[in-house]
Formats: structure tokens, C-alpha cells, sequence
């Protein structure tokens, strides 16, 4: 007899919380997409660029700086003939002029190509 009474007070309860969840989930899935649409991020699309541009010649700047690292050393190591030594040479100032360039195209200073890293210093 007990067992009969659980079972219709859990089907009670259970009719009681799907009326229930039906009259609460409309207004709830009503609100949802007005919420949705107020928080769309306002992001100047000019600030956004300069930023991403900054990171990238960044990045560019120093691997151009590792690579110049790595030629030095293997010039003084003469690991190089004198006909790759010179072509190294150009390229590295090719890819030096194309850099200040760009950097100058999004009106960026040396000092914004080279990031503060704070205990580590600067990166470049």
C-alpha cells in the first residue's frame, strides 16, 4: 500500500514539475536571445588590426633577430663560403627594409615592436 502511494506521489510530483517547467521554461527562452544580443563586444576594427599587426611584426622582428644571431655565428665560425656569406647578408637586409616597412605602413615605433617581459626584460 505504501508503495502505491510512492508511486503516485512521484507521478504527481513529476506532472507538477513539467507543468511547472512548462510555464517557466517560455519565459526563460524568451529572455535568452535578448540577452544574447546585448552582449555582442564592440571592437573598433582599426584598433584591432594595429593590434594584430603589432603582434605579428613582433614575432617577425625576432625570429629576423634569431636568424641574424645564427648567421653571425656561423660566418665566424667559417662554416660559410664567402658567395653565401654575402647572399645571407642581403637577404637579412632585404627582410630588414620589408620590416620597417610594415611597420611604418601601420604607424607602429621600434619601441612598440619590442615588448616589456618584466623580470625577463625586453624582448628584443
Amino acid at each position: 500500500m505504501s508503495s502505491r502511494f510512492g508511486a503516485t506521489a512521484i507521478r504527481a510530483l513529476s506532472d507538477d514539475s513539467q507543468q511547472a517547467r512548462g510555464a517557466v521554461w517560455p519565459a526563460v527562452q524568451a529572455v535568452r536571445p535578448a540577452r544574447a544580443c546585448d552582449r555582442r563586444i564592440n571592437i573598433d576594427s582599426e584598433d584591432l588590426k594595429n593590434g594584430l599587426a603589432q603582434l605579428v611584426l613582433t614575432l617577425v622582428k625576432l625570429l629576423h633577430e634569431l636568424l641574424e644571431k645564427q648567421a653571425i655565428r656561423r660566418i665566424e665560425s667559417g662554416r660559410l663560403r664567402e658567395a653565401d656569406c654575402e647572399r645571407v647578408g642581403l637577404t637579412l637586409m632585404k627582410q630588414s627594409e620589408q620590416i620597417e616597412k610594415l611597420r611604418e605602413a601601420f604607424g607602429l615605433s621600434e619601441q612598440d615592436l619590442n615588448l616589456d617581459l618584466g623580470p625577463l626584460g625586453k624582448l628584443i
